[in-house]
Parts: C-alpha cells; structure tokens; sequence
C-alpha cells in the first residue's frame, strides 16, 4: 500500500474555521514593523508570508509561556538545535501549524505519534529547506524539468517515490513505498531544515482526528509535549490544509486532497503536460 492510499483513508473531514478570539487570557499582542520586501515574488495569488525576521508588517499572538517563542531568526538555531536533540517542536507552516522533528530519528518519530494519538499505520509527511532537496529523499527525474520549481515552495504535499537512494530511514511510514514532500513557503521552517543537517517529518499540531490548527493557542493544550512551540500568528490560509497531489507516475497526477491551492496547482500540472489519472 502506498502513500496515497493510506493517506487517503486517513483524511478527517475538513471543519470550517470557528469564530473565536485571538487573544485569550496570559497572552499578549506584539506587532513586528518594517518596510515591505517589493522583491519577494508573489505566490499562490493572495498567499500572505510568514513572519521573518522584520521583513513585513504581521501581527504575532504570542503566550506568556516560556516555551512558545515567536517565529523569526532569532530563533532559527535554537529551533535547530532542538531537532539536532531529536526533539519535538512545534511550528507555522504556509498553511497550518505543524509538529517537526528529525524525519532520521525513530525516537523523534515515535514521540510525534504518541502526542497527536496517531496510530503508527497513518504515515507522515516530510519536509526540506529547498527544492533541491527533494532529490534526497524520492525520485524526481522522471517529472518535467521546472515542474518543482513552478509548484514550490508553496501549499503543495508532493506524493512521490522514494527510491533506493533515499536518506530516509526504511522504518519511517513502514511498509509504504512513497512519501509526501513539502517545502513550504515559509522561511522559518525551511531555514530549520537547512540547519538540520537532514529533513523534517511533518504533520499537523492536533490530536488525531480534531480539527487543525491556525494559532498556537488552537493546540495549548500540547505545548507540554514540545520543547519549543514557535508562534508565526494567525496563518491566512483557513484549515483546509497544503493540497497533496500523487506524482509517482510519468505524465500523470492524481488530487488525494483538495486542500488550499487545488486550482493553482492544477493550473502548473496541465501547463507541464501532466493528464490526471483516471480513478
């Protein structure tokens, strides 16, 4: 059984965003200013960035929490070093809050799916700094040369085959053939998989089964379990999540979740040719 399939038979039904606050009790507002980065290309039409050092204007909801930290570069090698420490941090992504650790570690893996409840049949995504990367961990040569870089970084979980040159250990997602690649457009995350030295496995910051995480008080109630939780604000994007999309075979892909960029992505696969699969 392949990514696809077990993934598929994973996804919960995707909840519309409730109306809460923001702001709750023991948790203060801080604003980050600076003037706008006009050289950054715009991705995924109205897609907002992440916060980055001081490179854009966003509102950050940060707790009084000695554990929660706000996303910036500051806190790039701290984060670093914990996933060096194989353990368990949570972080913004481009579309949901997510839990990271070293994809190479079985103890850091495990960890990951004792606090989400997750049963060991339900595989994890990964994650890389760069585009590039991805050649470490599947095989790629047999897609459209600039296919990737059209699609990432950006909202994209790429189901592809790992191959025998992959780093990734044989215990991750046992059993599975393939394996779902993100690179994110969000620099924080990217830049601790860079330092890493290896590559994120990445799912969402959530028990099993409840609904996904937008704000770091959406899973305060799993802070314990993390060494770091890092706060990039409200993410923009709503709860449907990266849309994720089988290309294990040549000339063709198959939508497994619509998520938040179906169209845009689909627009990218039939402008390299790519028919979808029938079924």
């Amino acid at each position: 059984m392949n990514f696809s399939t077990r993934l598929a038979e994973k996804l919960p039904a995707i909840l519309p965003a409730p109306s809460s606050p923001l702001l709750r009790k023991g948790v203060t507002e801080l604003r980050f200013y600076s003037i706008t980065n006009n050289s950054k290309r715009l991705r995924w039409g109205l897609q907002k960035k992440m916060i980055w050092s001081l490179q854009r204007a966003e509102t950050c909801v940060v707790s009084n929490s000695s554990i929660v930290h706000p996303a910036t570069e500051a806190y790039a090698q701290e984060a670093i070093e914990a996933i060096k420490s194989e353990k368990v941090i949570a972080v913004p992504t481009d579309t949901l809050y997510g839990f990271a650790c070293d994809a190479c570690s079985l103890e850091a893996v495990n960890r990951i799916y004792e606090i989400k409840g997750r049963k060991l049949t339900s595989p994890l995504a990964i994650c890389v700094g760069d585009v590039l990367d991805i050649k470490r961990v599947a095989t790629t040569n047999h897609l459209p040369h600039g296919l990737l870089e059209s699609l990432l970084p950006g909202p994209v979980t790429l189901v592809l085959q790992r191959g025998e040159s992959s780093i990734l250990e044989k215990s991750l997602n046992l059993g599975i053939n393939t394996i779902g690649v993100r690179v994110p457009d969000c620099e924080f995350i990217r830049e601790v998989s860079r330092g890493s030295g290896s590559v994120l496995a990445l799912t969402s910051a959530n028990l099993s089964g409840d609904r996904s995480s937008v704000c770091v008080n959406d899973f305060e109630n799993l802070w314990q379990h993390c060494a770091y939780v890092y706060d990039g604000g409200l993410l923009p994007s709503g709860r449907a999540g990266s849309t994720i999309v089988d290309l294990t075979k040549v000339g063709k892909y198959k939508i497994i979740r619509p998520g938040s960029a179906k169209q845009a992505t689909v627009a990218i696969l039939e402008k390299y040719s790519l028919e979808e699969e029938d079924g």
